[in-house]
């Protein structure tokens, strides 16, 4: 049998990622493996909330994360949210269900994937998945020229199209004349609701500007409302 082949069958990589800046290197050095072995790739983030309540920062990543998968080839990028499991269940299940034998864990000052390599949740991770090569990958606490964005907790509101149809009001009472409801990250620092809008739509995270509490429609998906 082919080596390449014999290798795709016999191979399958998991990278788990949760958020903070090294998520990308995790992912490419995953990928890097995945390509030497020829085998299927996959991307798993765990979250305890609802992925519409993310906050900000967390949104963003699971943004960046989706489009760098189909950038690395990756055979499915996986969200567990609103997950109330411990981490470990969540990921050995993933590691059942797509048959994988190799996982990467990266090891961050930021990131709730550290506690998986204190010694009572690291042998849990190893006896839930005894049929697997465990990857613990020290990466580095900080990034250069990564800075974090200061937003507020996100809170529900919502969006109602002003009488002249030219922009939307943020509102935080919901009435039969709002068109979205979402979360809103207000900007720290600012006396005025300014900050950004994200909700729902067609299955995507969809995400706005707030100025003075006004969304001003440039974008496409508004327009043609």
């Amino acid at each position: 049998m082919d080596q390449a082949i014999q290798a795709k069958m016999d191979e399958s990589l998991l990278v788990c990622v949760y958020h903070g800046p090294n998520g990308e290197r995790l992912i490419r050095r995953g990928a890097k493996i995945a390509q030497k072995l020829n085998c299927p790739f996959y991307i798993l983030t765990v979250d305890p909330s609802p992925l519409n309540e993310l906050d900000h920062e967390k949104s963003q990543y699971v943004d960046y994360w989706r489009e760098l998968a189909k950038e690395v080839n990756a055979s499915e990028f996986i969200i567990k949210d609103n997950e109330k499991r411990p981490t470990t269940k969540v990921i050995s299940e993933v590691a059942r269900e797509k048959q994988v034998t190799q996982v990467i864990i990266g090891q961050t000052a930021k990131s709730r994937w550290e506690e998986i390599t204190k010694g009572s949740l690291i042998n849990t991770l190893l006896k839930e998945l005894p049929f697997v090569d465990l990857h613990i990958i020290a990466v580095t606490r900080g990034l250069k020229n990564y800075q974090e964005e200061h937003f507020e907790k996100g809170v529900r509101a919502y969006l109602i199209r002003s009488e002249s149809e030219d922009s939307y009001q943020l509102t935080f009472n919901h009435s039969v004349k709002c068109s979205y409801e979402g979360i809103f990250f207000k900007e720290v620092g600012t006396d005025f609701n300014n900050g950004i809008f994200k909700f729902m739509k067609d299955n995507k995270m969809i995400e706005v500007h707030v100025t003075d509490d006004q969304v001003i429609p440039s974008e496409n998906f508004l327009k043609k409302e």
